[in-house]
C-alpha cells in the first residue's frame, strides 16, 4: 500500500492533506472554545495589578470599587466561592495583604468589583480609604476551599454578618441568574444598624421580589429603628431554626462574618443538629 495514502471506506486520502484537514480543525476548535469562554485575568503564583476606574461611596465607611481588565471582554476568571488575595500598604507603610470576594461575576466583562468595609484601624481598610481613581491595585487568586456547582445542593442556608454578604452574593447571583440552576437559598444577615446593610435595596430586595419562591432574606439589627420588622439583637438559634431549611443530606448552611458571630453560629447550627458536612464557613 502507498505509504502516503490513507484508506477509510473506500477513499484514498493522501496523508499530507489529512494532517492539515486534522490541523486546521483543530485550530478552529481551539479558537471557538476560546471566544466561548474567555481566559481569566488572575495569576495564583503572582500579584497582578488592576487600575481602579470607579470608586462609589456607600456610606460613611464603606465604598464600591470598579477595577478594569485588560480588554472590555476579559474576565476575571474567579470561580463561584473563590475570592481573591490583594495587597496594598497601612498607614506606616508596611505590605498587607487581605482576602476579598468580588460581588461581580464573570458575567460581567471588563471588570469587576469589590464591596468594602473600611474600618478606622484596619490596615487594609488604610489603603483602600487612600485609593483614587486611576491607581492600580495588585491582586492575587483564585483562592478558596469552596466551589460551587449548580445543583449540588437542594437549598442553602446563608448567614452573613456585616461585609461578610460578598461571598453570599456572589453564589447568589450564580445561583439565581442561571436558569438551568433550581436550587433555593434562604439568607440571614445582620448589622449593627439599618445604614449598615449592604447591597438591600436594589441587589438583595431585588432578588427576593423576583424570584420571591426560591430566595428569602431575613434581616437582623442589633440596634434597630423605630417600627423595624426584622430582627432584633444577635442571630439565635431560634432565628436560624425559622429562617434556614432544616437539617437534611442535601441542604447546606454557609456562614461569614465577624469571628464572635461566626463562632456563635456554629453553636447555634451544632445544637440544631446540623452536622459538619452540612456546614460551611467561609
Amino acid at each position: 500500500m502507498d505509504q502516503s495514502q490513507i484508506h477509510i471506506d473506500g477513499w484514498s486520502i493522501a496523508t499530507p492533506l489529512l494532517v492539515a484537514f486534522l490541523i486546521i480543525a483543530a485550530t478552529v476548535l481551539q479558537f471557538y472554545y476560546t471566544r466561548k469562554r474567555p481566559r481569566g485575568c488572575l495569576d495564583p503564583d503572582e500579584f497582578r495589578e488592576f487600575k481602579l476606574v470607579k470608586k462609589t461611596q456607600i456610606n460613611h465607611n464603606v465604598a464600591r470599587f470598579r477595577f478594569a481588565l485588560p480588554t472590555p471582554s476579559s474576565v476575571l476568571g474567579l470561580p463561584v466561592g473563590y475570592h481573591v488575595r490583594c495587597r496594598g500598604k497601612d498607614s506606616q507603610g508596611e505590605t498587607v495583604i487581605r482576602p476579598y470576594t468580588p460581588i461581580t461575576l464573570d458575567s460581567d466583562r471588563g471588570y469587576f468589583e469589590l464591596l468594602i468595609k473600611m474600618y478606622p484601624k484596619g490596615r487594609m481598610s488604610h489603603h483602600f480609604r487612600q485609593m483614587r481613581e486611576g491607581d492600580w491595585l495588585p491582586v492575587k487568586g483564585p483562592v478558596g476551599r469552596f466551589r460551587y456547582k449548580p445543583g449540588q445542593v437542594r437549598a442553602f442556608g446563608m448567614i452573613a454578618g456585616g461585609s461578610g454578604i460578598t461571598p453570599m452574593f456572589q453564589l447568589t447571583r450564580a445561583i439565581l441568574e442561571n436558569p438551568k440552576d433550581k436550587t433555593n437559598l434562604h439568607l440571614i444577615y445582620a448589622n449593627h444598624s439599618f445604614e449598615d446593610i449592604l447591597l438591600k435595596q436594589e441587589e438583595l430586595d431585588g432578588f427576593a421580589a423576583k424570584f420571591n419562591t426560591r430566595f428569602k432574606v431575613y434581616y437582623v439589627l442589633s440596634q434597630a429603628p423605630k417600627g423595624w420588622n426584622g430582627g432584633v439583637g444577635h442571630i439565635s438559634k431560634e432565628m436560624i431554626r425559622s429562617h434556614c431549611p432544616p437539617p437534611a443530606h442535601d441542604i447546606q448552611i454557609l456562614r461569614c462574618g465577624p469571628p464572635p458571630m461566626n463562632s456563635a453560629v456554629a453553636a447555634h447550627l451544632d445544637s440544631l443538629a446540623y452536622t459538619s458536612e452540612m456546614q460551611f464557613e467561609f
